[in-house]
């Protein structure tokens, strides 16, 4: 007879922008049908925009294991915590040079296909003025206009009130 296969879902963005020098979670998480077995393997590979060979980014069995060599060596941390099914790995000062496609494997035998999560990640110089940014400048802005508007009446009352006070004071000083 034949079982249906097992399969191990992988979910991750699927494009990142981040800013050159900074640091970047790359999250991964997945589900599986089995539960977590000790034998659980997580492989997070890169492969750069100009398509060269792939290259080993992190690995985790039972521990994490960072890369001998390479681009990322001293780079990259474990960020996740297997029983929340989060496989997240920690970039540490993004450079041009990292700019490409990060694969994230998890077999969790029996199930050991499924899908590989990919995640694009791009490096940027600055971050882009973003709708968020617009909102928040507009909202400071709007903010900072009434409280000018309010000193300015507040100071225009003032004077008003002196002006009649003197006013008084002259009229009573004719009679």
């Amino acid at each position: 007879a034949l079982w249906p296969a097992a399969a191990v879902e992988v979910h991750t963005s699927k494009e990142v922008n981040a800013v050159n020098g900074t640091n970047l979670r790359l999250k991964c998480t997945f589900s599986s049908s089995s539960p977590i077995s000790q034998d659980l393997t997580v492989t997070w590979n890169f492969q750069p925009e100009d398509l060269s060979s792939h290259e080993p980014v992190f690995c985790y069995l039972k521990e994490p294991y960072e890369p001998p060599a390479g681009r990322f060596k001293e780079r990259v941390t474990w960020d996740g915590n297997i029983e929340r099914n989060d496989v997240s790995i920690l970039i540490w000062n993004l450079q041009p040079t990292d700019n490409g496609t990060f694969t994230c494997q998890v077999k969790n035998p029996p199930d050991v296909y499924g899908t590989i999560g990919e995640v694009r990640l791009r490096v940027v110089q600055k971050v882009h003025f973003s709708e968020i940014h617009f909102l928040a400048v507009a909202i400071g802005s709007a903010c900072a206009l009434m409280i000018i508007v309010v000193v300015v009446v507040i100071i225009c009352r003032h004077r008003r009130k002196k002006g009649q006070e003197k006013e008084m004071e002259v009229a009573d000083a004719e009679l």
